[in-house]
């Protein structure tokens, strides 16, 4: 199972989200092609309703904590509670650039 199946897996099973989207953007940093150490989390679950972003992030880092601590390098999170998916006008798009990105390999 890939890092990213288990990502999904775990935050399905613990969070039943209404919408959930899990992207390995370990494509765009540097290292080698195939990585899965650099992640994007959009979701939105009723479990986050009423909390603060920092209580969501701490739930998603705790169900993630074994993923963490074997390889992913990073991981953006963008979590909502269902209302404020729906009214959300700024979905997240793209997470920024990584600063160590060797420039050359993005050249063309």
């Amino acid at each position: 199972m890939s890092i990213k199946e288990s990502i999904e897996m775990k935050l399905v099973a613990e969070l039943s989200p209404e919408y959930l989207q899990v992207t390995n953007e370990s494509g765009s940093h540097n290292v080698p092609p195939g990585s899965e150490t650099h992640f994007k989390v959009v979701a939105a679950a009723s479990d986050f309703e009423g909390k603060t972003l920092v209580s969501r992030h701490q739930r998603v880092y705790k169900l993630l904590e074994h993923e963490l601590n074997n390889g992913v390098h990073a991981l953006a999170l963008h979590l909502f509670s269902p209302l404020e998916w729906a009214e959300s006008v700024d979905r997240p798009l793209e997470s920024p650039p990584c600063a160590s990105v060797d420039k050359s390999r993005s050249a063309g």
